[in-house]
Formats: C-alpha cells, structure tokens, sequence
C-alpha cells in the first residue's frame, strides 16, 4: 500500500474537475477524440496522448470511470497536457511512472520528458 492512502484519490478528483471544468479557449489541454479501438484498453490511450502507457489513470479519470472494467466510449476526452499532468501529480502526491516511484510513493520531483517511459 502506498505511503500516503489518499494520493489516488486526490489525483483522480482534480483529473475529473480538469476535465470538467476546461473549455478549448481557456487552457492549452489536450482534447482527444478516443477510437473504437480504445474501448477495453485505457493504456491505448494513454500511449496515443502521452506516448506511454503509464498514465491509464489519468484516462480513467478524465473520462469519469470507476474501474478499468469499464468501456471507454467514443467520446471527445479533456486531458491536461505533460506541464499540467506533472502540476497535479506534484500537487496530489502521486505518481503513475514505475521508474519515478519508490518504496510505495513518488521518488523525486523529476518531470517526465514526452514520450519517455
């Protein structure tokens, strides 16, 4: 279990308020029109926006799921791009990057470069 239980939580909830709460002219995220292809398979997407597939849980939020059991539809996602991924990872505690954690919390304050996984 990780250090800080609520991490997750918190990470999920301002993901979802992003993606709500953003409108085209107001910010620079990333607007996504997923593909039917995408519909069992989260880290798709995530490869596809992000060039990685760690970030399935920012996905998941973004587009209101509760499980990764659930199908993704076609849909237009509202997802923040890397700057603003990496502002509320900070901000909430968490982190999706295996090679960024350690001993069951985020190990540095590093920022992911695109496409690195």
């Amino acid at each position: 279990m990780d250090q800080d239980t609520q991490a997750a939580k918190r990470f999920y909830h301002d993901v979802r308020a992003f993606a709500e709460h953003t409108w085209p002219w107001e910010s620079q995220a990333i607007f996504y029109a997923t593909q039917p292809d995408e519909c069992w398979d989260l880290t798709l997407v995530s490869q596809r926006v992000y060039g990685r597939r760690d970030e399935f849980f920012t996905v998941m939020a973004a587009a209101g799921l509760d499980t990764v059991d659930q199908p993704l539809q076609q849909t237009l996602l509202v997802l923040p791009s890397e700057g603003q991924l990496y502002a509320i990872k900070r901000r909430c505690g968490f982190e999706s990057i295996a090679a960024y954690r350690a001993d069951f919390a985020p190990s540095g304050l590093r920022k992911p470069s695109h496409g690195q996984s």
